[in-house]
């Protein structure tokens, strides 16, 4: 009887002081370990999620037309795929190609600032696509709409091959009705500028006998 009550009281006082214990536990002030708002948590991505981020298509895509801005890159890829930086083995400059001689007739005569400077060369084209437009005005309104060697001639096709060219070797094919032709050093013709650049709204571009680029 007297080992039962002894059990009794000490179960009886272990339990009062685990109770006890829990009841008067001191409270840690755990203020002083924040943060101040530091994003502590990270996604990371799986396996297979790294996989589909290098496997996902564009949500869209860059579309031109016939507007200017799409004759003026076309024509730029078409000369040198769109690198302001390059001189090919004829020494023709930058994105549109430009030789020294016309640079200089725009107002250009350092070609190293010209390399280095993508504003400059757009430009440039724009200042010497104007010049062009002024000195074919009159073959413009004429021959535009007609066909020649069964290419339909387009105020953008005239531009781009003149660009090619130069308006003069353009004037002569159209007056020519195609039987005094040109080609450049890599056996592009004047017809195949005509046909490749056909039907784009070139109407921004004001005719200017002194364009300058600068």
């Amino acid at each position: 009887m007297k080992r039962n009550l002894l059990k009794t009281s000490l179960l009886l006082i272990i339990t009062i002081g685990v109770t006890t214990s829990f009841s008067f536990r001191k409270k840690v002030d755990l203020s002083h370990y924040q943060m101040n708002d530091l994003e502590l948590c990270y996604n990371v991505p799986n396996e297979n999620e790294v996989i589909t981020l290098y496997k996902t298509e564009p949500s869209y895509y860059l579309f031109l037309g016939k507007s200017y801005v799409g004759f003026k890159e076309a024509l730029g890829f078409k000369e040198s795929r769109g690198d302001y930086s390059i001189i090919n083995k004829f020494g023709y400059l930058g994105k549109y190609q430009f030789a020294r001689g016309t640079l200089k007739m725009i107002g250009i005569y350092n070609s190293n600032t010209f390399l280095q400077d993508a504003r400059l060369q757009e430009e440039a084209f724009f200042a010497n696509t104007s010049r062009n437009k002024w000195i074919l005005r009159r073959d413009i309104k004429r021959y535009e709409g007609r066909y020649i060697n069964g290419i339909k001639v387009t105020e953008s096709g005239i531009l781009a091959a003149a660009h090619l060219a130069g308006a003069g070797n353009v004037k002569l094919f159209l007056r020519s009705a195609g039987t005094i032709g040109f080609h450049d050093a890599f056996g592009t013709t004047i017809g195949y500028y005509l046909k490749k650049f056909s039907g784009y709204d070139t109407s921004f571009v004001i005719p200017n006998r002194q364009a300058l680029a600068l």
